[in-house]
């Protein structure tokens, strides 16, 4: 089994998570554009923490796909457009006043600019709504929508792994040529009800867009035709509530960390580099950061003879079996697990063996 296949497997899973996004005037939008339009880092964010009840291990960067699989499950969405509305390329959606707009005054240039290098599509249906994005300022991730038992992800790479995918898709079936909003593409079908469209590369990446859930051809061809792409701050400010962006990593960070001893070092300000990510993946990234500064300080420790200083670092690490974010986390996938089993090899005096491929240290 390639990385490939064990990338595209554990892509399948599902957290499911609702919310609701309602829409602004067109006075609000105007509004809305103004005030973005004065850039204030998003940065290059870690791959995604496990989800998956059936793997307890993180992949790289949080870890590399042959070390460490990530299961994300992804439903992202958003119905962005009036009926009567253009839906070009660069279309500019009406958001609600659950967006990124009733939360933050601007985005950085880097933000931007890392929205400006993603994909950027929507879907313009009702019905639709958001749980998870991922890989937001890298050069692969994952954007996906859900209606009900249906889902669709939304899966970019790098423009060079292209013809290797578009290879193996060969072994599905063979290619249909289709368009996602003038953006073309093959369509193969896994079965009757399970399609997958790869997009050709454009800006440096690729896409694939595959179905979760039981779609006939016909439905699935509706829901094609009202995928759109946007230009970054609209896409930005679509996002719902419960996606950490720029404007809410203060605030969502300060939740996380409550009652969680802090190594020495660590700066909660840096946090705003980790990207846009939900809110699983996001208390993810930020433990991550926790757990590997207290390794580095009780390594260190050891190291320095400083009995004191390593009691301190496994105690803090002891500790995260207490941690509130790690207990929420834990019944919707397998990263607490991972956290835990690496802390608790601290704990018990050893080094723990790939702990910086579980943690995603860098």
């Amino acid at each position: 089994m390639t990385d490939e296949h064990l990338d595209r497997m554990v892509r399948d899973a599902d957290p499911h998570r609702p919310d609701v996004i309602t829409h602004l005037d067109a006075a609000a939008q105007h509004l809305l554009e103004e005030i973005m339009s004065t850039p204030t880092l998003e940065p290059a964010a870690e791959p995604p923490a496990v989800r998956s009840r059936q793997r307890r291990t993180v992949l790289s960067g949080l870890v590399s796909a042959s070390a460490a699989a990530v299961v994300l499950a992804v439903v992202f969405a958003v119905s962005i457009m009036n009926a009567d509305s253009p839906a070009g390329p660069e279309a500019s959606p009406q958001v609600g006043p659950t967006s990124e707009a009733t939360t933050a005054t601007s985005y950085s240039a880097m933000v931007l600019k890392a929205a400006e290098e993603s994909p950027r599509l929507l879907i313009d249906q009702p019905g639709w709504k958001a749980t998870t994005v991922y890989g937001f300022a890298e050069k692969e991730g994952t954007i996906a929508f859900r209606n009900g038992e249906v889902q669709l992800a939304m899966n970019w790479y790098p423009a060079g792994q292209y013809d290797g995918y578009h290879r193996d898709r060969l072994h599905v079936s063979e290619p249909e040529p289709v368009k996602v909003d003038g953006w073309p593409g093959d369509l193969f079908r896994y079965s009757a009800s399970d399609f997958a469209v790869m997009l050709k590369p454009r800006d440096g990446s690729f896409v694939e867009l595959r179905t979760g859930g039981a779609l006939t051809r016909n439905e699935f061809d509706r829901v094609l035709a009202d995928v759109v792409r946007v230009d970054a701050r609209t896409w930005l400010a679509a996002l719902p509530a419960e996606i950490v962006t720029p404007g809410r990593v203060d605030e969502q960070a300060a939740k996380i960390l409550a009652g969680v001893p802090l190594p020495p070092g660590f700066d909660a300000a840096a946090l705003g580099d980790l990207g846009v990510n939900d809110a699983y993946q996001f208390g993810a990234k930020v433990t991550s950061r926790v757990g590997c500064g207290w390794i580095a300080e009780w390594l260190r420790a050891k190291q320095a003879g400083d009995d004191a200083a390593a009691k301190r670092a496994v105690d803090a690490l002891r500790s995260s079996h207490t941690w509130k974010v790690l207990h929420q986390m834990n019944d919707e996938g397998d990263w607490p697990e991972v956290f835990w089993e690496t802390a608790d090899e601290v704990a018990a005096g050893k080094r723990p063996a790939g702990y910086r491929e579980a943690l995603g240290c860098e």
